[in-house]
């Protein structure tokens, strides 16, 4: 028996196990093919091959085979494909935007007009796009080792072997770095202020408009700013603050005056950990045993603040603020837009903001095992739910009064609105969607990858179970029946 057998694997092997497969999938999407040209004029299926049927939420339609392992969509100007977990493909035409993930999150190309990003596992990537000057710019990089950069404008271009020689330009936070054998030396931009590090982060020396400074961390170091002043597109000037700061055995010693030439002057000394102050016409602060024990004297947002020992209890009173913590008991924190509650933390939390038109809620017990988020247009009275009990289910309500029910959700609670795990990964375990649609009243529910599905519209019902070998469809008088994808019934609308 055991040399009789056959395993997929060793019809793999064969050229013919392989063109079979090939066939498979031709087939496959031929029949895909077919289906969407019809653009879903009514729903049709082959049993747990393929079944095709009208969107309930959107206008448009979907093809899914194989269970969860094959779907396609299309809606308006997007168009999805996907073979969960391992490859999705998302366009739309009317923002020339492309996105593909193969086995998601480990690869990811992102494209959006002439810009370009491909991604694996944050760490290599390769970029390209153009600049309004029409300048086409291709980037590739294997994060941390390796960046470079090629473009028609050669003023653009840089390679980096890290961490040996390198000259990078627009990355890192920075307008341009150049390093040999980092950290020995380095030389970095940012707009006007240049700093040349040796042997980083202990020595620099840096420069600027109206700036001087240097260090030898963390035994002594100093920066000067003058007062300066910068004219911006429109012709204004302003007042740019300067700056006095020095340290010595950091952070033993620390001195900063910050907003030189300003009318808020602001001086701060600390012995850190021993002591911290800040002073200023706006707000006062003073720490013992840094960060602890703290008072805060905000003139500014009109509040007074203790903390100690921080961040375990908090009292905060004044019109601009109203906290009361002792973590993680309890904690209750007003100001004018923002509310935060937590009982018994992590068992109870409780977010609000208030912005309007935006009146936002967020609860959550126990991180994400439940969590509900209501938002509402405070103009219109228009509201917005999602609700999660994780791994259970989640469910959402939107502006327009349409709800979405999905079960199982393992990480769509931890990662909400997370369109590569909602294409990817969703349809493996979602065993039961139900869907309605408030403003057309269709509805649809699907049971084990449409094991059982019923779709309802105004003058239209259809019930499929056991892959579609049973079929009920009504449309208005007409009626059909089907068993074994054979009519046994039919009955046409009494003519008039």
């Amino acid at each position: 028996m055991e040399e009789h057998a056959i395993t997929i694997k060793s019809k793999l092997k064969k050229p013919r196990g392989f063109f079979v497969l090939c066939c498979f999938f031709v087939i496959t999407a031929e029949i895909v093919s077919h289906f969407n040209s019809a653009h879903a004029a009514e729903t049709s299926g082959i049993g747990p091959l393929l079944d095709h049927f009208n969107l309930t939420l959107e206008a448009g339609y979907r093809t899914e085979a194989a269970g969860p392992f094959f779907y396609s969509e299309a809606k308006d100007s997007e168009t999805t494909w996907a073979i969960p977990p391992f490859f999705s493909g998302h366009r739309d035409s009317a923002t020339e935007s492309q996105e593909e993930d193969f086995l998601y999150p480990l690869f990811t190309h992102i494209r959006y007009g002439q810009e370009q990003r491909w991604q694996i596992v944050q760490l290599l990537s390769f970029s390209s796009g153009q600049e309004q000057e029409v300048s086409t710019k291709k980037r590739f990089t294997l994060f941390p080792f390796y960046f470079q950069q090629r473009s028609p404008d050669t003023n653009l271009n840089y390679t980096a072997y890290f961490p040996f020689f390198g000259h990078l330009k627009d990355r890192l936070f920075r307008d341009e770095i150049f390093f040999v054998m980092f950290p020995i030396y380095g030389e970095t931009r940012k707009r006007d202020v240049v700093t040349e590090n040796y042997l980083y982060p202990f020595v620099h020396v840096r420069h600027g408009d109206g700036l001087s400074g240097w260090q030898v961390w963390p035994v002594v170091g100093r920066e000067h700013k003058n007062v300066t002043t910068s004219t911006n597109g429109f012709g204004d000037v302003s007042v740019v603050a300067g700056h006095d700061k020095s340290f010595l055995l950091w952070p033993l010693w620390l001195k900063q005056d910050t907003g030189i030439g300003t009318e808020n002057l602001e001086k701060f000394r600390a012995s850190i950990p021993f002591y911290a102050s800040t002073r200023s016409p706006q707000r006062d602060s003073t720490s013992v045993l840094w960060p602890f024990f703290t008072w805060i004297d905000d003139r500014g947002k009109k509040y007074h603040e203790w903390q100690g020992p921080w961040p375990f209890v908090i009292f905060t009173r004044g019109e601009g603020k109203t906290t009361s913590r002792v973590f993680p008991l309890f904690s209750e924190s007003r100001n004018a837009v923002k509310e935060s509650d937590s009982y018994l933390w992590p068992l109870y939390v409780y977010h609000r903001a208030h912005a309007d038109p935006l009146d936002q809620k967020k609860t959550r017990v126990l991180f994400y095992l439940y969590s509900k988020t209501t938002e509402k247009n405070t103009q219109t009275g228009a509201k917005k739910r999602r609700l999660d009990m994780w791994p259970f289910f989640t469910w959402h309500y939107d502006f327009n009064g349409s709800e979405r029910l999905q079960v199982l959700a393992p990480l769509e609670p931890v990662l909400p609105n997370n369109r590569g795990i909602e294409r990817n990964w969703s349809p493996l375990w979602s065993l039961w969607r139900a869907e309605d649609n408030a403003k057309t009243g269709a509805a649809s529910r699907s049971l084990l990858w449409n094991l059982y599905r019923r779709d309802t519209a105004p003058a239209h019902k259809k019930v499929s179970l056991l892959f579609g070998l049973f079929q009920y469809q009504s449309d208005g008088e007409a009626r059909q029946t089907r068993l074994f994808y054979f009519t046994v019934s039919k009955t046409s609308p009494t003519a008039k």
